[in-house]
C-alpha cells in the first residue's frame, strides 16, 4: 500500500483529499504546515507527497525545494495560482505535477495513480544504458555524467530515460508529455520544456549548446550521442 503524505492548511481539503484516497486504497498521512512536513519526509518511507504552495510558516516551494535536495519521492503541487509562470517555477524547484484549486477530488486521484504508476513502471527495469559520458542505471534509477551521480527530480528521471532508449528517434511534445508526464497536452503547455531546460543545466557541458538533448524545431525533441 502506497503511502501518501497530504500538507495543506485548510483541514476542509485535507478531510475531502484524503477520504478519496483511502477509499482508492492509499495509506494517507497528513500536515498542516511545511515543518511537520519536511520532519515526515526525512523519514523516507513516502511513496508520494501532495504539497500546498501556500503553508502558514514556510512556504510550499522552500519545502518542495528542501525536499528535493535530500528525496526523488514524487511531489504533486497544489496551488491557486493559475499562470503559467507559477506552475513553471513549481516544476523548476522538483514538483513533478501542478493541479490548480478548485480542483475535482477525482482528477487529483487520476494525477495520483498515473504518478505512481509511472514510478512503478521505472522501478520495474534492469536495463544499464551508457551514451557519450552519460551512465544510467535503470535498475537503481541513478544517473552519472562522467562517474559523478547527477541529482535528477522523478520527472526529470523519466524524461531522461524515455529519450536515451530510443537515440535519434524525434519525440513530440504530446508524445512526452504523454509518456513522462501521463497527462493530455493541450497544444500550449510548455511543462515539458521547462523540463527539458532543467535536464539540459543538469547534463550538458553547455546547456545552450545541448549535445544529448536536441530541439527538433516545430516538432519536440531528440537525444543525440555526442560526435565526440
Amino acid at each position: 500500500m502506497a503511502t501518501i503524505l497530504i500538507v495543506d492548511d485548510e483541514p476542509q481539503i485535507v478531510d475531502i483529499l484524503s477520504s478519496y484516497l483511502q477509499k482508492d486504497g492509499y495509506h494517507v498521512i497528513t500536515a498542516t504546515n511545511g515543518n511537520d512536513a519536511l520532519e515526515m519526509a526525512a523519514g523516507g518511507q513516502l511513496d508520494l507527497i501532495i504539497l500546498d504552495l501556500m503553508l502558514p510558516d514556510i512556504s510550499g516551494e522552500e519545502v518542495c525545494g528542501r525536499i528535493r535536495r535530500e528525496s526523488r519521492v514524487p511531489i504533486l503541487m497544489l496551488t491557486a495560482k493559475s499562470g503559467e509562470s507559477d506552475r513553471i517555477t513549481g516544476l523548476e524547484i522538483g514538483a513533478d505535477d501542478y493541479l490548480v484549486k478548485p480542483f475535482s477530488p477525482r482528477e487529483l486521484v487520476a494525477r495520483v495513480r498515473a504518478i505512481l504508476r509511472r514510478v512503478g513502471d521505472f522501478q520495474s527495469l534492469t536495463d544499464r544504458i551508457e551514451i557519450g559520458d552519460l551512465a544510467v542505471s535503470l535498475r537503481e534509477k541513478r544517473v552519472q555524467k562522467q562517474g559523478v551521480t547527477v541529482e535528477l527530480t522523478p520527472s526529470e528521471y523519466r524524461l531522461l530515460t524515455t529519450l536515451i532508449r530510443h537515440p535519434g528517434r524525434t519525440w513530440t511534445r504530446e508524445e512526452l508529455v504523454e509518456e513522462v508526464l501521463g497527462m493530455d497536452f493541450d497544444g500550449y503547455d510548455r511543462t515539458i520544456d521547462t523540463h527539458v531546460k532543467n535536464l539540459r543545466h543538469k547534463l550538458e557541458d553547455d546547456p545552450k549548446r545541448p549535445e544529448y538533448v536536441k530541439t527538433v524545431y516545430g516538432v519536440g525533441y531528440r537525444f543525440e550521442t555526442p560526435a565526440k
